[in-house]
């Protein structure tokens, strides 16, 4: 009982110093951060997209829906000419209704790139694509798809 004190008394200043660098390491992370590579671009009308998962983990609970996390990376077109759009997982797109029905599975964020909380299963299969769907201000929709690839099945 006496060595352990003693041990502690000897190096408590050094264990602290050790707690005090943590966040510099999670410091460090946040600014580095990597990705899994983004999947090819496809045109969709006047937009040229290629779709990036954030990463390679299985779907998560959000707002009572499972959802992957994906940034649309638009290489062409202006994303003010999106009135609203949406993207899911799954065997075939999801019916406007559904995807109006909640937050999730909508594009937000800036010219340069849309975040979407895309909405899936719990499980992904191998039968599953990634399907966008994209409405312009003159009312038309422009839908496209992405096979999931094996490295994202394979969580």
């Amino acid at each position: 009982m006496a060595s352990s004190s003693v041990f502690w008394l000897k190096h408590k200043y050094k264990l602290s110093g050790l707690i005090l660098l943590l966040p510099l390491v999670f410091l460090y992370q946040s600014l580095n951060p990597t990705f899994p590579p983004a999947w090819p671009s496809q045109q969709l009308g006047e937009f040229k997209i290629a779709p990036m998962p954030l990463d390679l983990k299985a779907p998560y609970k959000h707002h009572d829906d499972y959802v992957k996390d994906f940034m649309l990376i638009f290489e062409q077109g202006n994303v003010a000419h999106i009135r609203q759009a949406y993207a899911n997982i799954g065997p075939e797109a999801l019916p406007l209704e559904r995807l109006q029905a909640g937050e999730n599975g909508v594009l937000h964020g800036s010219k340069h790139g849309q975040h979407v909380h895309a909405i899936t299963g719990a499980k992904l299969a191998v039968t599953d694509s990634l399907w966008v769907s994209i409405q312009n201000w003159q009312g038309e929709w422009l839908v496209s798809q992405w096979p999931v690839p094996e490295t994202v099945l394979a969580q």
